[in-house]
This record gives C-alpha cells, structure tokens and sequence, in this order.
C-alpha cells in the first residue's frame, strides 16, 4: 500500500482494495468477452449486435478505468495485467468456437448476469466496511451492468 492521507483505516484500505482489484479483473475480462463477440458475431442482425457488443465493451472500459483509479486513491495497486485477468477473473472463459449472433447473445448474457451478481456482492462487502464511496461505486457499476444485461436479453426473448 502507499502513503495517502486518505482518512480511511489502512486495513480497511487494503480489504476495499483487495475487494476493487477482484472486481477489476472481472471488468476486463468482460470487456475481452465482449470484443471477442463484437469481432467474430455472423448472421442475421449482425451490424445491430456488432454495435451493440462494441457499446458494451466501452462500457466495460468506463467501468475498468474507475475501478482502477478507485484502487490508487486508497493507496493500493491496480492489478490489471492480462496474466493476472487469466489467473483471477471469476467469470467463465468465452467460447472461442462460436460465431452466431444467438450464441454470443447467450454467452454475453450469461457474462453480464455473473458480473453483476459478483457487483451486487461487493456492494454489500463495501458497506460493511464503511466505505461508502466504493459501495456508490459499485451501485453505479451494477447499474450499468444490469441496463447492458437488459439490452442482450431483449435480443434473446
């Protein structure tokens, strides 16, 4: 950890911090998954979901970025190399070997669903740290994710 005047206890810190890098690698692993489907979808609606997965990658990008700057201003270390993501991510590995844009639909669902089940949790984690700026942080993220979810799901029914 390093020095900050941050007026949060450093054992907090360092939990919120741990809590933010888990969240972290989750987000990028997100945003690869869904530049993999933005790159490989094929069929029908193929520019309405190449768009679409293109706009969720940014999303996941915003998302990554505020994640990481949160972890600096507690005096932690951002921890988002791609080694790292591989090791850590809670999130399913992407199937490599689909192309339609039902499949990506599928998978992308079921990315965004666990990546913001793993948001919801840390919202609760957050608070009972007392930390209510990253709680806020979270609400926002799973917000997003939750609207993103929404968006594919709507393809799907």
């Amino acid at each position: 950890m390093h020095k900050t005047r941050n007026d949060l206890p450093l054992k907090t810190r360092k939990q919120v911090v741990e809590l933010l890098n888990a969240q972290l690698v989750d987000a990028i692993d997100l945003g690869l998954q869904a530049k993999q489907a933005h790159w490989n979808v094929k069929g029908p609606n193929f520019i309405a979901l190449h768009e679409l997965f293109d706009k969720i990658a940014e999303h996941a990008a915003g998302h990554v970025d505020a994640l990481a700057e949160r972890i600096t201003a507690l005096g932690g270390t951002a921890r988002g190399t791609v080694r790292t993501v591989a090791a850590r991510s809670s999130l399913k590995p992407y199937p490599e070997n689909i192309y339609t844009g039902a499949q990506h639909l599928e998978a992308l669902a079921s990315a965004l669903a666990a990546a913001a089940k793993a948001s919801r949790q840390a919202i609760e984690i957050a608070d009972d740290l007392d930390d209510e700026v990253t709680a806020d942080l979270f609400n926002e993220i799973t917000a997003a994710l939750d609207k993103d979810l929404w968006f594919i799901e709507a393809h799907l029914q």
